[in-house]
């Protein structure tokens, strides 16, 4: 016989151990168990090992709602948010709940019986449990493979090539000439981290990235821990970066010459004087068309003025045995080359989900207030903001959940789902573009034009949709 829980959470990471602590703090009554597809928690936090890996959001908001973030640093080291997560795990007895190495291969959801059963692989052999509700906390990227893009003559290369998501430990950079192919939040804080021992680190990119340098440490937080108690100080940090964030990108939406106009004016007086910025630093799309890369206390731009890094701006033609030919005719030579390339999505793990003998073709189905799927009933999945930190969405779908789950007991409901609206005109699932996303926009669900349906990538807006939004708003169909 399969084990049953009454909530069987997919994922270690960051969302999947939030998730999970909500279960234990306000449904004590309910049986759980966490699926995991690799060895360790921390998803993203452990994956990751390349060098000055850290957050590309302010702990402020990328840390838990219901946990107060103690570090020092408004963006902070990978080690540390992993340390961060794993604690809330023990904390809460969420890593008593964690299955490992259990990558989970489908789902079937029966109506008769109101349970879905999961199959997972667990070294080689097939596992099998069932569930009252499935809540996939799996992230939207591949954990095994990033995007790796196909360069000519790169087998003549004779240096070493590595991409940031295989770091190899015993990589030893210092006094080599490295080159970071990439313009994103990997690539800037790969080129400062890497230069501090390397001989010289080149940032390649074929597009520049809109890039903003902001305090390592929040001068208003450390002021506010002087007069305020611990949760009292981070709640209001939290929500001056949140309106801080928000406020930013939509400015950037309504008024991008003038939020353009503004970064090009950071950057030139952060870069020395004559530095050509409107080469290396003018995107030509607008500001958070793609996300805006934040550094540090401008450490990338301090690299590139002590002469210990330089950005290249041009298109790659070949590689070649001691490095990289650009379209221009220059040769880059290096020792190391790191492909900084980005990501390739991989929704809810790679997992197939049917409903009553029918396979859920994801392109096909529109998700209700991204965090369910129209006729996929107890189904709930994690996707963080592309315009924010990710947690701010994980924290309200949690909420979420939690207020389900009680309304579904208070009325000995079994089953919820998502009804589809014909009237509802189908759109992308994200408004973004960047590349990892534009790559997969074919398998990803719709979205609508219009609420519940439409994403609005705005955590004001959502907290009153998904925290307080009703629970009996006609889309939603319950059944006992």
């Amino acid at each position: 016989m399969s084990e049953h829980v009454d909530v069987l959470v997919i994922g270690a990471g960051l969302s999947g151990i939030g998730a999970a602590a909500m279960l234990s703090r306000r449904h004590p009554e309910k049986t759980y168990a966490i699926l995991e597809a690799r060895a360790v928690s921390g998803g993203t936090w452990d994956l990751f090992r390349y060098p000055g890996v850290r957050s590309d959001s302010d702990m402020y908001t990328l840390g838990y709602r219901f946990k107060p973030w103690r570090g020092d640093k408004s963006l902070a080291d990978g080690p540390s948010i992993l340390a961060y997560v794993r604690e809330t795990a023990t904390e809460y007895g969420v890593d008593r709940h964690i299955r490992f190495d259990h990558s989970v291969t489908g789902a079937s959801w029966d109506s008769e019986s109101s349970t879905w059963t999961v199959t997972a692989d667990h070294a080689g052999d097939e596992v099998t449990l069932t569930c009252s509700v499935l809540w996939a906390c799996s992230g939207y990227y591949d954990y095994d493979q990033g995007h790796a893009p196909v360069f000519p003559g790169i087998d003549s290369f004779q240096g070493q090539v590595v991409h940031p998501q295989h770091w190899p430990e015993d990589l030893d950079y210092a006094g080599k000439r490295v080159v970071v192919i990439g313009s994103g939040a990997t690539a800037v804080t790969l080129v400062p981290a890497m230069a501090e021992k390397a001989a010289h680190v080149t940032m390649l990119q074929r597009t520049p990235t809109y890039i903003l340098s902001v305090p390592g440490t929040d001068p208003i937080d450390r002021n506010l821990k002087r007069v305020l108690p611990e949760r009292g100080s981070y709640a209001v940090s939290r929500w001056k970066n949140v309106l801080v964030s928000s406020g930013l990108y939509q400015l950037s939406r309504k008024r991008p010459d003038m939020v353009r106009g503004l970064l090009r004016k950071g950057t030139v007086k952060a870069l020395p004087e004559g530095y050509d910025v409107d080469v290396h630093f003018k995107p030509p799309y607008n500001p958070w068309d793609q996300r805006l890369c934040l550094v540090p206390d401008g450490d990338l731009f301090e690299a590139i003025t002590a002469g210990r890094a330089s950005v290249v701006t041009d298109a790659i033609e070949t590689f070649t045995e001691k490095g990289v030919r650009l379209a221009s005719g220059a040769e880059l030579e290096a020792d190391i080359v790191v492909t900084a390339t980005g990501l390739r999505l991989k929704v809810f793990g790679g997992a197939t989900l049917v409903v009553d003998g029918a396979e859920v073709k994801l392109p096909d189905t529109m998700a209700y207030k991204a965090l369910m799927l129209a006729g996929v009933p107890n189904f709930v999945f994690t996707v963080g903001y592309t315009n924010a930190s990710w947690t701010l969405k994980a924290d309200l779908v949690a909420d979420f959940v939690d207020r389900m789950l009680t309304f579904m007991d208070e009325h000995l409901y079994r089953s919820v789902v998502p009804v589809p609206d014909p009237n509802v005109a189908p759109r992308p699932f994200m408004d973004f573009d960047a590349g990892y996303v534009l790559r997969a926009l074919d398998s990803l669900p719709k979205q609508g034009d219009r609420a519940p349906w439409k994403l609005k990538q705005n955590y004001v807006y959502d907290i009153r949709s998904i925290r307080r939004g009703s629970l009996t708003d006609g889309v939603l169909r319950y059944s006992r």
